[in-house]
């Protein structure tokens, strides 16, 4: 595993890999990847297709618990974050502390910020899409694949019906 961990941008570092990037095409997305999916995989092709790295912002456990609730996150975040640097299109992982993305946008300074489908610029963080704004990011909402997300997992997981996924 010790290949992959090159790939995880520890926090306090942010700033200073992203200024080695001038004149790069950033692509950012973030989330708490807590069971990856193919909605997941959708769009993360999707967004790194968009330039030329891809950047993910992971939600750290402590802010996974508080959006998510007390038996969530299901991986922890070093787990996840290792899986997502397995695929060959993730260029980087960087866990984030807060409870919001804000900080880590403002540190990372993307090109294109790129969110699935189930969000749309109404549902998005006021906070966060201030910090885009500012640094001009450009703003894309993948389409969304019905039925392909977590919550629904650990639905069908919990109902015992294992085909209906």
């Amino acid at each position: 595993m010790n290949h992959l961990e090159h790939k995880i941008i520890p926090f306090d570092q942010l700033r200073l890999w992203r200024d080695g990037l001038v004149g790069e095409r950033l692509i950012v997305t973030n989330g708490c990847f807590d069971i990856v999916h193919l909605g997941h995989i959708h769009y993360l092709t999707k967004a790194r297709r968009m330039g030329t790295f891809l950047l993910i912002g992971l939600n750290s456990d402590k802010s996974v618990k508080s959006q998510k609730g007390q038996n969530r996150p299901i991986n922890k975040e070093l787990d996840r974050a290792l899986f997502l640097c397995a695929f060959d299109f993730v260029d980087g992982v960087c866990v984030f502390p807060g409870k919001t993305a804000t900080e880590f946008l403002n540190l990372s300074r993307p090109s294109v910020y790129v969110k699935g489908g189930d969000y749309n610029e109404l549902t998005m963080n006021v906070e966060e899409k201030g910090a885009l704004k500012r640094h001009k990011s450009e703003i894309v909402f993948t389409d969304y694949i019905k039925n392909k997300s977590t919550s629904n997992i650990i639905s069908v997981i919990n109902s015992g019906e294992y085909g209906s996924y």
